[in-house]
Formats: C-alpha cells, structure tokens, sequence
C-alpha cells in the first residue's frame, strides 16, 4: 500500500470525523437559550416611576366670592398661596379693597376667600360667608382671620396678631392652639385667656 492510497482512505475518514463534530457544534449552539437578565431594565422604570410620583400633587378646593371678575369654585394646588386663587378668579374687579386681603396667605381644603368692594362693612362680610368668624358661636378661625379679626381677641393687639399671621404664613396652618406658644410675645397666660374663642381649623 503506497503513500497516496494511506492519505485517500485516512483521509476520507478525518473529513468524515470533522463534519460530524461540526454538526455537533452547530446543534449545540443552536440550544443554547439567551436569558435576558429581568432587572437589566429595572433602573429605567424606576425613574419613569419617580418622574410620575413627583408629578403628583395634592388638589384642594377654595371657594372664591366677593369683589373678583369670576367668582367660584376652583380646584388649586395645595402649596397655592391666595394670590394665586385671586389670579386664578380673574383677578381683583376695580370697586374691591385689597388691603383687606392677605395675599401671600397659604391657601388650605374647602377655605373660603371674600373679597370685600370698598367701604364695605365687615359685619356684612362675616354674614357673605367669610367663614374667618364661626357663625353662632363667633369663634375666630384663626387659620384663616385677618389681622383685624384676630385683634378682637382679649390681650392681641395688632402687633401680635401680625405676628400670628407672620408665623401662619411661614410654618403653615395651626394645627393645635398650642402652637400658638411659638410666637415671641405669647404666653401661656395669653393662650389660655383666648383658647375659648379660637376655632381649629
């Protein structure tokens, strides 16, 4: 047997083993399953998660009456301050006193803006439904009081009662009528004279 005829018959056997470990190459390869890792995504959707929770605010309702071009019921952010419900009603009409209104004032849930025309008695606004006074009872709510209304109250004179507001403004509504006892220039003795005629909210 010569040389040649050794590389024919080996070799015929070599390309026979060859393709058949390329076949079994290819089948395994081809079962191979490509798992795509679950939490590969998972930092994207948290942020698209994120970005819808800061989008959600809080809505309260106020209810605006008086001098304003559209008076009404009007659904505003909770951080909305009363300036932006007079913007939101129109703006003031020429024949309202604005000095009677608290602008930078934090709006609250179900509050009540009046706007009074000029000139206007305060006896008729508290009946136009202010809701500053509580009716029969005529307690101050001193969430929401003008500084003229909260000076009604035995031992507040303006200056402390521009400190009540002041203090309302800054930190928010009062949420018990010791919180009262923050403001410089109010004791306990003051608190106490006046709790019986101080309403929350």
């Amino acid at each position: 047997m010569d040389f040649f005829h050794l590389i024919r018959r080996y070799g015929v056997i070599v390309a026979i083993a060859s393709l058949a470990v390329i076949y079994f190459l290819i089948r395994d390869e081809a079962n191979v399953m490509i798992v795509e890792d679950p939490f590969s995504h998972s930092p994207a959707h948290t942020d698209e998660q994120n970005e819808t929770n800061v989008g959600v605010q809080e809505v309260i309702v106020v209810d605006i009456k008086g001098s304003v071009k559209k008076p009404g019921v009007y659904e505003l952010a909770h951080d909305k301050r009363v300036h932006d419900a007079i913007q939101v009603a129109g703006g003031f009409t020429e024949t309202a006193d604005q000095t009677q209104i608290n602008l930078a004032q934090r709006l609250q849930d179900e509050m009540v803006i009046y706007v009074p025309k000029k000139g206007e008695d305060r006896s008729l606004m508290n009946e136009a439904g202010s809701n500053h006074i509580s009716e029969g009872t005529k307690k101050i709510r001193i969430n929401t009081a003008t500084l003229e209304e909260i000076t009604t109250l035995n031992g507040i004179g303006p200056k402390k009662a521009q400190a009540i507001i002041d203090y309302r403004d800054e930190h928010g509504l009062f949420k018990t009528i010791e919180d009262l006892l923050e403001i410089p220039g109010i004791g306990e003795k003051t608190v106490e004279n006046i709790k019986e005629f101080i309403q929350l909210p």
